[in-house]
């Protein structure tokens, strides 16, 4: 039988691995826990040294979305109390992208709930990102939900650098979670972004009672959609939502996943966010050597940690922040 290490050579080497390979990962027995992350590290250390990205959102339009997902407590099935209002002012977006800049972080995430934007909600996230492109250096991300193609490249001609529109769960636990909108809804997005050359950001959520074998699907239809940036949420169930009280998951397993998709997508960045104090809990360090990218800051509808915690956990771990440097179009390190 190969040692993780030995695997993680062989996917360094270009191999990719077999479905029973892959559900051996999430199989494995804590005490095998720490020999996993090394092989995961190994990869994720060729490819990206030490270095981890950072990444904030900024909450633009909250609840108010009329779709039914499960997890979500912005949706048209959620009780939760949550505050609800409309897209926020630019200078509203645009103090969030001061304070992203002076946390050095690399990816500034313009995020709003619904089933898609309207061509005005269009029209203000384009005037705020080219003043944002004017004044910071950052990458920004937006996820706005299902998108068209004319309003794809809008975006992509403002200087959005990445859209994020997560699959969220395997195509056969899809209905399980959602039925106002397709699967395939969600790659056709994806595809609609990456046609307009903007860099595709396409992730998961773990902990919906989905099987083993659906968490190992994620991660292979994530490797075939060639998603660039691979944001790994755990559910935070809230309550008022249909998946109140679901707690699944265990700091182990959590790490067993992150390890899985660097294993599946060695070359890929994969990022550690939504649930992660939650579940990770004090075993959150060890996160990141198989993922190297971090939201920093809240989420959505739930509250993350402080920023400078999460930069006094790279440094206790010897990690670098990787960022650009404004003006000089050169990434450099921080320790």
């Amino acid at each position: 039988m190969k040692t993780w290490k030995e695997l993680a050579g062989e996917v360094i080497g270009g191999a990719e691995l077999t479905n029973e390979e892959a559900l051996s990962i999430l199989e494995s027995p804590d005490e095998e826990l720490l020999e996993l992350l090394h092989g995961a590290y190994q990869i994720r250390k060729h490819y990206y040294g030490n270095k981890v990205k950072l990444n904030m959102i900024i909450n633009t339009k909250s609840g108010l979305c009329p779709e039914n997902c499960g997890y979500c407590s912005q949706s048209s099935v959620s009780d939760a109390p949550i505050e609800k209002y409309r897209m926020v002012d630019k200078d509203t977006i645009m103090k969030g992208a001061e304070n992203a800049h002076k946390l050095n972080v690399g990816t500034y995430c313009i995020v709003a709930s619904g089933r898609g934007p309207s061509n005005r909600e269009v029209d203000h996230v384009v005037s705020a990102v080219k003043e944002i492109k004017d004044q910071y250096n950052l990458k920004v991300c937006a996820c706005l939900g299902l998108l068209k193609g004319d309003q794809a490249k809008r975006l992509k001609e403002a200087g959005v650098d990445r859209y994020n529109h997560n699959i969220n769960t395997s195509s056969n636990h899809h209905e399980n979670i959602t039925t106002s909108h397709t699967y395939e809804d969600r790659i056709n997005t994806v595809e609609q972004a990456k046609a307009q050359g903007i860099s595709p950001c396409s992730g998961i959520i773990v902990g919906m009672k989905e099987t083993l074998q659906d968490v190992v699907d994620m991660a292979n239809s994530l490797k075939v959609l060639d998603a660039d940036s691979i944001p790994v949420n755990f559910l935070h169930a809230i309550d008022g939502t249909p998946l109140e009280g679901t707690n699944e998951l265990n700091p182990r397993y959590c790490l067993k996943v992150l390890c899985l998709m660097r294993f599946i997508n060695p070359t890929k960045e994969i990022r550690i966010s939504g649930g992660r104090e939650v579940n990770l809990r004090s075993l959150q360090p060890f996160g990141l050597y198989p993922a190297n990218s971090i939201f920093v800051g809240d989420y959505l509808t739930t509250a993350g940690q402080e920023g400078t915690a999460d930069h006094q956990m790279l440094e206790d771990l010897g990690f670098e922040i990787d960022y650009v440097k404004e003006g000089s179009g050169q990434t450099l390190t921080l320790s």
